[in-house]
């Protein structure tokens, strides 16, 4: 398993990070089986939120990896939090608050990263920023990111903050590919050419901020996934022929081509199925050529100009 510097070397980590998010209703034995594997293949990055399993996953993966000092320091630990029932609160009561618990259901006096979970718009930054500072300087929190952020709302953050962003999670898979489309199909009357995100890829890239990707396999948002699906024919016989020819499955291929691009950007799995997890690992040893990343993405529907 290859590392990424993450946060322009922050922190070296695994390049494919295993989301908890599924984990909650998952027996003991089943997920220590699914955490060792993960270890075993190199994945040292788990990545939690407060809301996972209402709490529920944080709790399942310490009893699952036996949470101890020894452990603790060989694994990156990240948490987010910001989204209640029905509003988001990014306020400095609610964050500490929420560390505090997720360190408690962990069984760790730290996270290596906390994360705003997507934005709100109530935010006030320097609300965020007294937080921040108090958590890091109670060793409760290493580093900061967040989630679904666009370079304003980064660099707003960012003013008043001390310990500056160095994550930002994003959706992005083969068939979720806005930050792309739109770098692309610059100075062109349609659709692709529409900048969603601020051009949010190329600002993490300068601002040394690791984009983290979320639901690799996913199209649409939670829609399912589109490898072996039928609604995607071409794309899958793309995706199946290059898996082939590397020995490898299309889950591997599917990350590999993440993992292809310059950016460095760190893939979350979700898999709960620790065979499945070991065919995705494949996918840091596989070099994806130009053409093949290419052909891949017009596979999936997209036309270059």
């Amino acid at each position: 398993m290859k590392n990424i510097n993450i946060g322009n070397g922050a922190i070296s980590a695994s390049e494919i990070a295993l989301g908890c998010m599924r984990i909650a209703d998952m027996s003991n034995a089943d997920a220590s089986k699914l955490i060792n594997t993960a270890l075993e293949e190199g994945i040292n990055f788990f990545d939690h939120a407060d809301i996972y399993g209402g709490g529920k996953s944080e709790e399942v993966f310490a009893k699952a990896i036996n949470m101890n000092p020894s452990i603790r320091e060989k694994i990156i630990v990240q948490s987010k939090c910001g989204i209640r029932k029905g509003f988001f609160d990014f306020s400095k009561e609610h964050i500490i608050n929420s560390v505090d618990s997720s360190l408690k259901r962990l069984k760790t006096d730290y996270l290596d990263t906390l994360l705003l979970h997507r934005p709100d718009t109530l935010m006030e930054p320097e609300e965020v920023s007294e937080a921040f500072q108090i958590l890091h300087d109670n060793g409760k929190v290493r580093h900061f990111g967040v989630s679904n952020q666009n370079p304003m709302q980064i660099e707003l953050l960012n003013k008043y903050l001390n310990n500056k962003i160095i994550i930002n999670q994003l959706q992005f898979s083969i068939m979720n590919t806005g930050m792309i489309d739109s770098g692309l199909n610059v100075n062109m009357q349609i659709d692709p050419s529409i900048d969603r995100d601020g051009s949010i890829l190329e600002y993490c890239r300068l601002k040394d901020i690791t984009i983290q990707a979320w639901s690799p396999f996913q199209y649409g948002y939670f829609e399912g996934a589109f490898l072996d699906n039928e609604k995607f024919p071409k794309l899958n016989a793309k995706i199946n022929e290059i898996a082939e020819s590397k020995n490898v499955t299309n889950s591997a291929i599917a990350v590999a081509w993440i993992l292809r691009h310059p950016a460095r950007i760190q893939t979350i799995v979700g898999t709960t199925n620790a065979s499945r997890l070991k065919d995705i690992s494949k996918a840091s040893n596989i070099s994806l050529t130009r053409e093949e990343w290419y052909e891949i993405y017009r596979a999936a529907g997209n036309q270059l100009p």
